[in-house]
């Protein structure tokens, strides 16, 4: 019986990643680099790797992709000071299941990003806990992340159904012993799901796995 689903932040809850992207390929782009959404998403949302490799990769000198990142930053931590939009059917599917089921953020962002993010965006107060990058010595695709989240909640992998958008996430879940529904979005719909208990459109479809009465 499922008692608690646990849901990634970043482009699952929030369309973060979209922002978050879109102010890393301006930034490239005048440095005089293309980047593209399907690298974006196969390397950096799928691979884990930073957006320092991808620099250097690239050509960048390290100080030019060190003042390109502080940059980027800046203008992102601008970005969280307003709400940023919610992906579809997310509140709906919140207020639903609310009360019925515990339910957890792990995400792989700060907690000072996580908090910015629900206050402005009105999330706040829909998660019994949230696990962040400051609560894990080693962030997803290991799954220390999840295995923390269960420890907190006292809970089994039986017991809990992830939620994630990347093959990153889906990663974590699966080796943390947990089923795992993934919703792609626009930059993780390139990416493989080879162990994703079902794949699907929008968060939504949750429902049917965690509470099949319902249906």
């Amino acid at each position: 019986m499922i008692k608690a689903v646990l849901w990634d932040n970043d482009g699952l809850l929030l369309d973060s990643e979209a922002v978050f992207f879109e102010l890393t390929r301006s930034a490239f782009a005048a440095a005089g680099y293309v980047l593209t959404p399907e690298y974006w998403g196969r390397e950096y949302l799928g691979r884990a790797r930073r957006t320092r490799e991808v620099a250097l990769e690239f050509g960048m000198s390290q100080q030019s992709a060190a003042e390109l990142i502080a940059e980027r930053d800046r203008r992102f931590l601008e970005k969280l000071q307003s709400p940023l939009p919610l992906r579809p059917a997310v509140r709906r599917t919140l207020d639903q299941l609310r009360g019925r089921l515990l339910h957890g953020v792990v995400t792989g962002s700060p907690r000072e990003k996580v908090e910015l993010m629900h206050r402005h965006s009105g999330l706040d107060g829909y998660f019994d806990i949230v696990i962040t990058f400051d609560d894990v010595k080693r962030t997803k695709p290991h799954p220390e992340p999840y295995r923390t989240a269960m420890e907190r909640l006292g809970l089994q992998p039986r017991e809990c159904l992830a939620v994630e958008d990347s093959e990153r996430g889906l990663a974590s879940a699966h080796a943390a012993g947990l089923k795992c529904i993934v919703v792609p979005n626009a930059l993780t719909a390139c990416q493989r799901f080879e162990h994703a208990h079902a794949v699907e459109q929008d968060v939504s479809a949750v429902e049917k796995y965690c509470c099949p009465e319902s249906l």
